[in-house]
């Protein structure tokens, strides 16, 4: 099974997580249910783990809505995926519009549920190693000095090895050792690969 493959199910009825919970185990991950959102946020452990939350809307003390906007602040980015035997139009909205991967009425078709847990765990998989990279992108920029910080913001920008010596003060030669040094710091294998890496990282910083 998956390190992060765990689905957490949130349901104040027993029959329903308990059964949801062994529904989403023939797909062979694991699955963890609580009676209340409150179980849950104090179980950090699983939260860190979580890959897929199946969340029930109407609930005593945290609602499945008010649950959605605690785990944005709290920067917890699993896909959920709701269930509800009462929604309404307005709650559907609402759900979506905070990111919510589907809302699901009670009773559901389980294989739309399956698909749904399958496709919120490979949107998990992908954010993982999204911000695997963005760390390993982060850390290799680090290692780079000021100077070679400046002639890779260069690089970036497109500008040729004379532009760059004529507008930092220093000889293409120096230019040409400082872009080697990023090369083999950034471990990049082309020229390519080192502006792709990049631009990927400050457009993420956009989004």
């Amino acid at each position: 099974m998956a390190e992060h493959g765990l689905v957490c199910v949130v349901d104040d009825d027993e029959m329903v997580r308990m059964s949801v919970s062994m529904l989403i185990e023939t797909l062979g991950v694991r699955a963890r249910a609580y009676a209340n959102c409150l179980d849950l946020l104090e179980d950090e452990a699983s939260l860190a783990l979580c890959g897929c939350l199946v969340l029930d809307v109407r609930m005593p003390g945290i609602s499945g809505l008010e649950m959605q906007e605690r785990l944005e602040s709290l920067r917890v980015d699993a896909p959920i995926i709701f269930i509800s035997g009462h929604g309404d139009v307005p709650m559907v909205v609402r759900a979506m519009r905070g990111g919510a991967l589907d809302f699901l009425q009670k009773p559901f078709n389980e294989q739309i549920l399956l698909d749904r847990v399958q496709q919120a765990l490979e949107i998990s998989a992908r954010r993982r190693r999204e911000r695997i990279k963005r760390a390993t992108v982060e850390a290799r920029l680090a290692t780079l000095t000021p100077r070679e910080t400046d002639v890779l913001e260069e690089i970036v920008a497109g500008r040729q090895n004379k532009v760059i010596a004529d507008k930092l003060g220093i000889s293409m030669k120096t230019v040409e050792q400082h872009r080697a040094r990023i090369m083999e710091k950034m471990h990049a294998a082309s020229l390519a690969e080192l502006v792709r890496h990049v631009t990927e990282l400050r457009r993420s910083d956009t989004l």
